[in-house]
């Protein structure tokens, strides 16, 4: 406990020293574009099928402060399903930063009953086009409504960087803005149910939202910006 304690001191320090440093250096962002808009992004990938949920309304979406997103839910059989949300800013220098999910699923109801970091093996592009392969980490979180459990999976992508961490997001955000005068990034959400009550069941939604990451990713090059 001490040892986390510490560990968040140090980052938090950092974070205060990097932001006292892009404050004076960086006053000026230029909003990085979307590449494509994610009103194209497929609606068929490796065999899961798309269909668009509605649209987020206006007093969501300025609480949000998003300036594109994609909110679908994707099946692969009649028991297998998961949802995505993508949340893409372009600049976080006005107020509008990304929000956590930990922010707001307990705001919806919902209890994390647990947490851990997941490593998943993907594709930089689809094999086609000449994808190679690495691997990322992201979050897992299980969490509880009543008697629904869910799976969570999710990261923050930002000029070609998968972080997990949400105190390493933030840095990173304040080194690209004093680097390259850029605050733009994106947050990426899957989420699978859990239709059981035993580990089993877990452990099968987690590979559903495995399989749908590792499905998902080489597309994303195409819209959010390196």
């Amino acid at each position: 406990m001490a040892r986390t304690q510490t560990t968040r001191l140090l980052v938090l320090s950092a974070i205060l020293f990097a932001s006292a440093v892009y404050t004076a250096r960086a006053s000026v962002t230029e909003p990085v574009k979307i590449r494509e808009s994610f009103v194209t992004f497929p609606n068929n990938i490796d065999g899961w099928t798309g269909r668009k949920l509605p649209d987020f309304t206006e007093d969501i979406l300025k609480v949000l402060g998003v300036d594109e997103y994609l909110n679908r839910a994707y099946q692969r059989d009649a028991r297998t399903g998961v949802g995505l949300y993508v949340g893409y800013y372009e600049s976080q220098r006005q107020g509008d930063a990304i929000h956590s999910p930990l922010n707001c699923l307990p705001g919806a109801g919902w209890e994390a009953l647990s947490k851990s970091y997941l490593p998943v093996s993907v594709l930089t592009a689809p094999a086609d086009q000449g994808g190679t392969p690495k691997t990322i980490e992201i979050n897992r979180y299980v969490i509880r409504k009543g008697l629904d459990k869910q799976v969570v999976l999710y990261w923050y992508q930002s000029q070609g960087r998968v972080v997990a961490n949400e105190y390493w997001s933030k840095i990173y955000m304040v080194l690209g803005a004093i680097k390259s005068n850029r605050t733009d990034a994106a947050m990426v959400r899957v989420i699978a149910p859990i239709l059981g009550n035993d580990a089993a069941s877990e452990a099968k939604a987690e590979q559903s939202a495995v399989d749908f990451v590792k499905a998902l990713y080489p597309h994303l090059g195409r819209y959010l910006p390196n």
